[in-house]
């Protein structure tokens, strides 16, 4: 039986992806960024300064409702392929799994632009912080939706990967607005 039709049971080791498990199916390129997610060290950031570079290209053709139907549709396109990928690599938050930080980094850039280079620069950093410390609600995000030992991993574990990146650009944004209050 191929990996389309049959997720993963609880109990076997976790698989390491690698370049052949990204083209195994569909939802592997998407939640590894296409290919991001296979950086050695740095996976989250490597996926994050990826996530930028596509905002960056995108931004000067999309208006606040395209960008806002982009985030929306990433949103169920990456719960799902977080969930199929979590699956095929029998963990319930794989490192390798770097759409999480895409579609955060997209939430922060859409929501502090118009903004300079530098002002783009310090929410990335701000981002990544949030995302790698996983202060208070980072970590309270990070650790609601694991999978428990014996649980299958199923579509809970899938938006657990995107959560707690989205409370951390949350946070990102928090500071950012207090910071232009001030």
């Amino acid at each position: 039986m191929t990996t389309w039709s049959m997720p993963p049971t609880a109990g076997f080791a976790p698989r390491r992806a690698d370049w052949r498990f990204l083209f195994e199916h569909p939802a592997h390129p998407i939640a590894l960024a296409f290919g991001c997610g296979l950086a050695p060290k740095g996976a989250g950031t490597v996926g994050t300064l990826f996530g930028w570079l596509v905002f960056a290209l995108l931004q000067p053709w999309l208006s606040d409702w395209q960008w806002a139907l982009v985030l929306v549709l990433s949103f169920g396109v990456g719960w799902w392929a977080c969930t199929r990928s979590a699956q095929a690599l029998r963990q319930s938050d794989p490192s390798a799994i770097v759409w999480d930080e895409v579609l955060g980094i997209w939430v922060v850039l859409w929501l502090v632009t118009p903004t300079d280079g530098l002002g783009q620069v310090a929410a990335v950093g701000l981002f990544r912080l949030f995302d790698i410390a996983k202060p208070g609600p980072v970590a309270w995000a990070d650790g609601v939706f694991k999978a428990r030992a014996g649980e299958a991993i199923g579509a809970r574990q899938g938006l657990g990967i995107l959560l707690d990146d989205l409370v951390a650009a949350l946070c990102a944004l928090l500071v950012i607005a207090l910071w232009r209050l001030s």
